[in-house]
């Protein structure tokens, strides 16, 4: 069901205003390009950059807000491979010939990190940030395996269903990792 929404909001063609803009396409002729990507790629493609990119934030607090070894080793894991795949997503998005502005921003949805959850997650430290930080990492995670699941099955794009596969085995470890909340 999640697919179906994410689908539908990929095939808006307005998107909202101060949403996350990407480079244009380099020199890829956007019909070319685009005909190799299918729907449920193009969706996987927007909405991860989006999740990713509300992510980062909160991983970037945890170093002064956070005195746990564990969640500090989670916060480098995972803000690792997050950055590593931000960089191959912004190029299949390229390639795709998708639009500079992500429809995803702003968009509320399970897994997404907020912009108001970051700045209360600002304000506090110690055990209580760490259990704030650890839910909101184990959501992002779940959600980014469910969504991953979906690219898996139902994308044609094999350099993104590839993706979809590391996105796996990532959250498969850092969950197997995640320290125990409370």
């Amino acid at each position: 069901m999640l697919l179906a929404i994410v689908l539908g909001v990929a095939s808006c063609s307005t998107a909202p205003p101060g949403g996350s803009t990407f480079p244009s396409p380099a020199s890829v002729p956007e019909s070319s390009a685009s005909s190799a990507f299918g729907g449920t790629d193009l969706a996987w493609i927007e909405i991860n950059i989006a999740m990713d990119e509300h992510l980062l934030p909160l991983l970037q607090l945890v170093p002064t807000h956070s005195a746990n070894p564990d969640v500090q080793a989670l916060a480098l894991q995972v803000k690792a491979f997050t950055e590593a795949e931000l960089g191959i997503l912004r190029q299949l998005h390229n390639e795709a010939g998708l639009p500079a502005v992500n429809p995803y921003e702003g968009t509320s949805m399970p897994g997404m990190v907020t912009a108001e959850q970051v700045t209360k997650a600002g304000e506090i430290s110690g055990p209580v940030f760490d259990e704030i930080a650890v839910q909101q990492i184990r959501a992002h995670l779940e959600e980014s395996q469910n969504l991953a699941r979906s690219e898996d099955k139902s994308g044609v794009e094999q350099q993104t269903r590839g993706l979809a596969l590391q996105v796996l085995r990532t959250r498969h470890q850092a969950l197997l990792t995640l320290p125990k909340e409370g």
